[in-house]
């Protein structure tokens, strides 16, 4: 008998359902990121157990990977904390963020056709949608889409790579920033700023436009944190 090639295809798994760990460890680093621990604040694994009703080895995972993201420090004789972000860190993040993603700004202005605008678009207006409703998480979602779709247009896919490590550092910045008075619409506008320079395909307004979005968030986590 021969077999019906659709219904084999539909035995493939496309997506892999999340491990244990992973979705105790995109909680960890949420919590965090948002400011439910605060940072410098000591991370008990029997509590984290109870609080994610996990194992204790799966929270050591967790804390392991936390570590090397930057989320999470080791003390000796106290164990995890939760790390704190200095001015220098953050300065260097922010010099890192303008360096890379003005250069794949420009490019993705002279290589962006109608599709990958509209793309952008899309994540913009998420962008929007989660501003006006005060959603740090969604905001965060919606901003790392609408840049990764700029560095995979401009071809810049080592320059992603470097961002997406430190991730979780820019995305704990941008919550701080995000608290500020006026960011969740002085943010979105700058942005959009952007936008409207790949939509004219102008590498030079774009680059300046990023520059000074980057520029304007490092002012306000220098005032913070200085």
């Amino acid at each position: 008998m021969t077999k019906n090639t659709d219904t084999l295809a539909a035995l493939r798994i496309e997506t892999p359902p999340a491990t244990l760990r992973e979705i105790a460890l995109g909680r960890m680093r949420r919590a965090i990121i948002s400011g439910l621990f605060e940072p410098g604040e000591r991370l008990v694994e029997r509590t984290l157990c109870d609080q994610l009703g996990v194992s204790r080895s799966v929270i050591r995972e967790v804390i392991r990977h936390l570590e090397a993201e930057g989320l999470v420090e080791m003390l000796a004789k106290q164990g995890p904390i939760v790390a704190t972000i200095s001015w220098d860190d953050a300065r260097q993040i922010y010099e890192i963020r303008a360096a890379l993603e003005a250069t794949a700004v420009a490019d993705c202005a002279r290589a962006a056709d109608a599709g990958v605008k509209g793309r952008l678009r899309v994540a913009l207006n998420e962008l929007d949608r989660t501003s006006k409703e005060n959603s740090p998480p969604g905001i965060l979602d919606a901003t790392t889409e609408f840049y990764r779709i700029i560095f995979e247009t401009g071809g810049h896919n080592i320059a992603w790579d470097i961002v997406s490590r430190l991730n979780s550092r820019i995305s704990r910045l941008r919550v701080m920033t995000l608290s500020t008075t006026n960011r969740t619409v002085s943010g979105p506008a700058q942005i959009r700023e952007i936008f409207a320079a790949i939509d004219k395909n102008d590498p030079d307004r774009a680059e300046a436009a990023c520059r000074a979005h980057v520029g304007a968030a490092a002012d306000i986590a220098r005032t913070i944190l200085a």
